[in-house]
């Protein structure tokens, strides 16, 4: 699809198990030579984040085609792939864990699959970013296995800021904000959580690669550049 001429965006139908094995078969270097629209969250992390590494790839952390049985998801992606203009997104509605400002390229998606990447070459350095995660059907204890595992790699060191999106099926909402508190509120980066992007009924698109702007006084997520040419 990369190769076709014809083909100006790929939509990927659903998540589940499985990108992480294409990995090693991609042809990096055509896609490269041919940019185009790609989107995809959950599983499909895997071929975002190896996109971004691998090709510096600007894709969408958006809604498949399962997905968009929710007439706001293709209103929120439409928006970001047809206009020349960046996003703003409020979370007024989110939880700020630490206060501050910050700047950097947007990267993310998945946590498990994040997590799952880590040692391997398809994962860019994160010193500098905002870093954005959600999570679907993980019990406390695994998320609080996950997060330890991305501090004591440490990858967050030199991270700039940190998202966390909609934390779906994870357990009792207030048990998940306390250990999200007590395993990240030590950063020294601004933290916020709760906001309407990952395995929600409403979710909103996310441009992987781009230049961004966390600020938790305005409760603000900008991203100043248009996520396709």
């Amino acid at each position: 699809m990369f190769s076709d001429p014809q083909v100006k965006a790929i939509f990927c139908a659903r998540g589940g198990y499985g990108s992480a094995r294409l990995l090693q078969k991609i042809d990096f270097p055509l896609i490269r030579n041919n940019p185009k629209i790609f989107v995809g969250f959950s599983d499909l992390t895997a071929l975002l984040i190896a996109l971004y590494k691998e090709c510096g790839l600007v894709s969408i952390h958006g809604p498949t085609l399962t997905n968009l049985r929710h007439e706001k998801n293709w209103e929120h992606l439409s928006r970001l792939i047809t206009t020349s203009q960046g996003l703003r997104v409020s979370f007024h509605q989110g939880n700020v864990i630490n206060q501050g400002k910050a700047t950097g390229i947007l990267l993310g998606g998945n946590l498990a699959t994040l997590c799952s990447l880590l040692d391997t070459p398809y994962v860019p350095s994160f010193d500098g970013m905002i870093l954005f995660v959600e999570e679907k059907g993980e019990s406390p204890y695994r998320l609080d296995r996950m997060l330890t595992q991305l501090i004591l790699s440490g990858r967050l060191k030199g991270l700039a800021g940190l998202v966390i999106g909609q934390m779906v099926d994870c357990g009792n909402n207030e048990e998940v904000g306390s250990l999200l508190d007590e395993r990240l509120g030590g950063l020294p980066v601004p933290i916020v959580a709760g906001l309407p992007f990952g395995h929600g009924g409403e979710t909103i698109s996310l441009p992987l690669g781009l230049p961004a702007m966390l600020d938790t006084e305005r409760m603000v997520l900008e991203i100043e550049e248009a996520a396709t040419l």
